[in-house]
């Protein structure tokens, strides 16, 4: 951005709203304090292995894994069907249904959650982890949906045409044309929907019950009570984490070849 100043002190001033949070929460959880303050009194990575020690949290991260996991699969299982019907055939209605599988994205998850709150567990009696699973698989749906669908729209018709007029049925077209042209969509739509599932907080924190809770429910119940860094450094991971499966993921796939940039 040579020769525009202000733009240019606007990218930083961008960079630090966004990263400023980020980095502060990285330094304060290799803090030797006993306490959250800033800048910390000196390094240490003690919080680190308590946290990873806390019975609390590891519960809760294999609750977060199982529920992400499970509704990442029973997103996908729905919704690639339905990125295909919507992209590939013209049927009434088409419209409706595509703007019911991607409502989820624009109803506030409060109100998502407590309708399926009332719906799943006051009135089916459904348990609380069963509940989280179909709760996610909800929410994930647009993802599924629109991610996938993406990838279909542009991918050429023809080919599955070619398959079609060259003998091959209709199960044979798709697992030989349709799925390998999909599987970037596919992949880049699971990774979004198990990180989206595994670091949700509203939906959550209405759908959980006795002894099932998620990471990032755990973390805030902790923070009503603890004022040391263990949150800190489980955000910390939990960050690292993130941007390792991000990094894998574009490496493997690429999300230029989804969206077409």
């Amino acid at each position: 951005m040579r020769g525009r100043p202000f733009l240019t002190a606007v990218a930083a001033l961008a960079l630090v709203f966004l990263l400023g949070p980020i980095l502060l929460v990285v330094a304060i959880a290799f803090s030797s304090g006993d306490t959250v303050e800033f800048p910390p009194p000196g390094l240490s990575g003690k919080w680190f292995t308590k946290a990873l020690a806390y019975q609390p949290f590891q519960d809760a991260l294999a609750t977060s894994a199982m529920v992400a996991a499970g509704a990442t699969l029973l997103a996908l299982l729905v919704g690639i069907p339905a990125a295909l019907a919507i992209q590939r055939r013209r049927f009434r209605g088409r419209k409706a249904a595509e703007a019911l599988f991607l409502s989820p994205a624009i109803v506030p998850e409060l109100v998502l959650g407590f309708a399926l709150f009332q719906q799943l567990m006051v009135t089916l009696r459904i348990t609380a982890l069963g509940a989280l699973l179909i709760g996610h698989t909800v929410l994930l749906l647009p993802y599924a949906v629109r991610v996938t669908g993406a990838s279909l729209a542009m991918a050429d018709p023809a080919l599955e045409e070619a398959g079609r007029g060259l003998g091959a049925g209709p199960l044979r077209t798709f697992f030989h044309i349709t799925l390998p042209v999909m599987m970037p969509g596919i992949v880049s739509a699971a990774v979004l929907s198990f990180l989206t599932s595994f670091n949700n907080v509203p939906l959550s924190l209405l759908l959980n019950g006795p002894g099932v809770t998620t990471l990032p429910v755990q973390m805030l119940n902790y923070v009503e009570f603890s004022f040391d860094p263990v949150v800190a450094a489980v955000s910390t991971l939990l960050l690292a984490a993130t941007v390792v499966v991000a990094l894998v993921t574009e490496r493997l796939v690429g999300f230029n070849k989804v969206f077409g940039k």
